[in-house]
Order: C-alpha cells, then sequence, then structure tokens
C-alpha cells in the first residue's frame, strides 16, 4: 500500500478538496480510501450530508481492542460515485482525541487498511501545526504533499518550516494553488522544487466539495485533471528505482485527458 499524507503551512489552500481530488484522479487499478486526520476537524461529513458514524470516532472506538487489515475499510462511507472515505467530526476536541488514538501506534492503523495490491491511503491533515497529533502520519507518510498559496504570507512559512516538516519524509512534494507569484520564482527563491500548479478552478473546486447544483464531472475539470496527473506521479513511487528522482517532474494544470481512472463518475447528487 502507499500512504499519501496532504497538508498546509498557512490559511486554506483546499486541502481536503486535493485530497478528494487527489483519490478521484487515481489510476485504475488502485484502491484510494480518503481519511480525514486535520485536528481542526472534518469537512467531508457536512460537504456531502454524510452521516455521523461511521467515522474515525469509531475507527478510534475499535482500534482501542482490535486490530486487523480491514478495520479502516469497516468505518468508511461512500462518496457519490464510490470513494470510500473516514470522516472525521467536525469538532476539534472529538477529532484530536480520535487521531491521538488511531495514532497512538504511529501508522499502523491506517496501513491496515492494505486489505489488497494498490491500496492507498491518502490522509488530509489540515494544517501541520508544530504539536499536531498528525504529525506521526507526516512522519510516517510514503508521501508527502504540502500545499501553499504562491503570496508572501504562506510562503514565508514555507520558507522557514520545510526542511522540519519534510524531514525524514521519503517523497516530499510542493505544490501551489491559484494565483500569485509565478511558479519559477517561487522555485527559484525557496529553493524548493514545485511539483505542481493547482489552478484557480471555482467549478471543479465545487465539484469536488459536494456543492449542490454543481453537475461537472471532477475528472473533467482543470483541477481535476491536473490532479489526476500529480495522482499518476506519486502512484509511480511504487515501481520507480529507489535512486530516481521522483521530486523531478514538474506537474502544470492540465489538458483535457481521456485515461480510464478509478471510478467516480459524479461528486454532487
Amino acid at each position: 500500500m502507499t500512504l499519501v499524507a496532504l497538508g498546509s503551512l498557512k490559511g486554506s489552500p483546499g486541502v481536503t478538496t486535493a485530497a478528494v481530488g487527489l483519490a478521484a484522479g487515481w489510476p485504475s487499478g488502485g484502491h484510494p480510501v480518503v481519511v480525514e486526520c486535520d485536528p481542526a476537524g472534518g469537512d467531508l461529513l457536512g460537504r456531502f450530508r454524510l452521516e455521523t458514524d461511521p467515522g474515525l470516532v469509531s475507527l478510534a472506538a475499535a482500534a482501542r481492542h482490535r486490530a486487523g487489515p480491514g478495520l479502516v475499510w469497516q468505518h468508511t462511507q461512500r462518496l457519490p460515485g464510490g470513494l470510500p472515505v473516514v470522516t472525521a467530526p467536525a469538532g476539534a476536541d472529538q477529532t484530536r482525541t480520535s487521531l491521538a488514538q488511531v495514532t497512538r501506534r504511529g501508522t499502523e492503523v491506517l496501513r491496515w487498511a492494505a486489505t489488497r495490491p494498490g491500496t492507498v491511503v491518502i490522509a488530509d491533515c489540515g494544517r501541520l501545526d508544530p504539536d499536531s497529533p498528525a504529525a506521526k502520519v507526516i512522519e510516517g507518510a510514503d508521501a508527502l504533499l504540502l500545499l501553499s498559496r504562491a503570496r508572501d504570507d504562506a510562503l514565508a512559512h514555507v520558507a522557514t518550516r520545510w526542511p522540519a516538516v519534510t524531514q525524514g519524509t521519503r517523497h516530499p512534494y510542493f505544490a501551489l494553488v491559484g494565483d500569485g507569484y509565478p511558479t519559477e520564482e517561487v522555485a527559484r527563491e525557496l529553493g524548493i522544487e514545485v511539483t505542481a500548479r493547482l489552478p484557480y478552478d471555482p467549478k471543479g473546486a465545487a465539484a469536488l466539495g459536494g456543492r449542490p447544483g454543481r453537475r461537472t464531472t471532477p475528472s473533467r475539470s482543470p483541477l481535476g485533471r491536473t490532479l489526476a496527473q500529480l495522482a499518476d506521479h506519486i502512484a509511480s513511487l511504487a515501481v520507480a528505482p529507489p535512486q530516481e528522482d521522483t521530486t523531478a517532474l514538474r506537474i502544470q494544470p492540465a489538458e483535457h485527458r481521456t485515461d480510464p481512472r478509478t471510478s467516480w463518475s459524479e461528486v454532487s447528487p
């Protein structure tokens, strides 16, 4: 299996939307599941009007008493289109308590999800504060995708915290979101490879966010196509030779693609 963690250091650049889009664009043959690990609380439950149970709270309770490869899957719900998700409650206190239990033994519980080849756990870790209970997920992830807006305030946090956040991560990636400073300028000034630039795409973001009345299929939107390219790149880690530099690929907003993807017809009902 592959464990991919997503997070940000400042503001709200759309980590949850990116997590759903990355899973929606995962190459065919993969089995993605999104797990909300944001200590501030989850968003998917409200966005898609899901049930409060099962989810992260029930997973944490079950993890106290038993272990097993099917445990994570038993606490998923399905988004419209079929993507399995483990939702966190909106409240920060309950979410932090549940995360502390789920990560008590590092990423072991999340890795139990690997009941079949091709499983990928996409962990939405929200804002990566130093005392975040999601820190163990970041440390144990196979890949970390850090999102940031290309603005002075957000980039200042990236400049100062990138080394610490990515320390020990085998495959760190950095993606810019929306407009702002040019990609090349950011990469040059920070000395960090910018792997992807997620376009400003309100309709695509709305589709991935389950907003009523939006019928856009995520895979057809500029945002969805760019995230699908990024998913392709991260998925290739499973077969990439260890010496290969997998951070050098530069992904810009993609053109229309017809590649088959994980089954995900529409996000909005």
